[in-house]
């Protein structure tokens, strides 16, 4: 059957007609005229050149490894310091009546534990422990005085509270002497417990932790007492001595310090019995980090001299041969641990140099060889069973 080839031919047929039929068309010449086919004519080519230009677009982007920018120290910040320079002495309160930690004596020598603290502080600032006064405050005082910028620093035997973290204006620095309250009674009293003082006469210092752990360990307990009230160490105890209560209470290391002043004091005893914890230490205003850190150092510089066996005798061989990183850190060796403080490099050598270890500074004041002998206990380094610990210095 022979195939249909009329629609394919006829298609050839109209598209032959409709080339010839353009085959005058005019055709566009690069400069717009037009040519007929067969007449030649002259072209002008226009080129038009596209140029890409690429913009290189620098965008910073904040490095995760990047160190942050250091914030702008707080208002007040390293005004004590600077304060304490000017001035040329560091004022720090401290207690005049308690043997061992703040005492004056006859000829109006200042010695004690805490007093030994405020001696480092100033070894710290001024490579001079001398450049120092001393500002008795009692307890009910002290805390004025320190708000007030009467006195610089408070190393006056005060318990770290919460109340007084947070509503007297101040900051505690690292606890220097863990302590509890006792009670002490006559040898010849008879008294033992607290059970057997119920419906006697306590003396008691107000303005202190004391007065408050009394009337909660007496409560606790269903006992009543009557509570006999001084201003001060040197009032509560002359009355206890002159027999107008039944007992003293006040921190287990003060009834120590004062019995040892008693006119008779092996016809005292403190009792069995541990009334509260009380952890002692200096206190700073708030508002002013930098001092906060220089206390703080000082305290855990004596705790790590101590750690390391560095003492005031021994310190200047120690700084020549150490190969220790720590110890030539804190000794001043290397890193600049003492400008951070705002201090000079040599802070810490100058404690240990000028005024000690911690463990010279608790010989001296309440050592075996003191009429207040106090025994270490929790007071000892951790790595002798207590619990003083300091950061690493770094």
């Amino acid at each position: 059957m022979a195939k249909k080839v009329f629609p394919f031919f006829a298609f050839l047929i109209v598209l032959a007609l409709v080339i010839t039929a353009c085959g005058g068309a005019q055709t566009p010449t690069a400069s717009g005229e037009t040519s007929t086919e067969g007449q030649p004519v002259q072209q002008t080519v226009e080129v038009i050149k596209t140029v890409e230009v690429v913009k290189t677009v620098v965008v910073t982007v904040e490095s995760q490894a990047a160190a942050p920018a250091l914030p702008a120290p707080p208002a007040g910040y390293g005004a004590t310091l600077k304060t304490v320079q000017e001035r040329g002495q560091l004022i720090c309160g401290v207690n005049s009546q308690v043997p061992g930690f703040g005492y004056v004596d006859s000829a109006g020598a200042f010695s004690g534990f805490d007093v030994d603290y405020c001696r480092a502080l100033a070894a710290a600032i001024f490579g001079d422990p001398a450049k120092i006064e001393f500002r008795p405050v009692t307890g009910s005082e002290r805390f004025t005085a320190l708000q007030s910028g009467e006195i610089d620093i408070l190393s006056r035997n005060t318990t770290w509270t919460l109340v007084r973290d947070t509503e007297l204006g101040g900051n505690f620095v690292h606890t220097t002497f863990y302590d509890g309250q006792g009670m002490m009674v006559p040898a010849d009293s008879g008294l033992t417990t607290l059970e057997d003082l119920n419906g006697g006469t306590i003396c008691v210092q107000t303005g202190t932790t004391t007065e408050l752990n009394l009337a909660d360990q007496m409560a606790a307990r269903g006992l009543e007492y009557t509570p006999a009230v001084y201003q001060d160490a040197d009032g509560t105890f002359a009355a206890y001595a002159e027999g107008r209560c039944d007992a003293v209470t006040t921190d287990k290391s003060g009834l120590v310090a004062r019995r040892a002043v008693l006119p008779d004091p092996e016809n005292h005893v403190i009792m069995d019995v541990t009334m509260s914890k009380e952890p002692l230490g200096p206190m700073v205003r708030h508002g002013d980090d930098q001092w906060f850190d220089i206390a703080q150092w000082t305290v855990f510089a004596l705790f790590t001299a101590e750690e390391y066996g560095i003492t005031s005798s021994n310190v200047d061989q120690v700084r020549a041969e150490t190969t220790n990183p720590e110890v030539r850190r804190l000794l001043g060796l290397e890193g600049d641990l003492g400008l951070k403080l705002g201090l000079s490099n040599d802070w810490a050598y100058n404690i240990i140099k000028l005024v000690g270890n911690y463990a010279e500074v608790y010989d001296r004041n309440l050592g075996p060889n003191t009429p207040t002998y106090i025994p270490r206990g929790l007071n000892s380094l951790y790595t002798d069973g207590g619990i003083l610990y300091a950061p690493p210095f770094r």
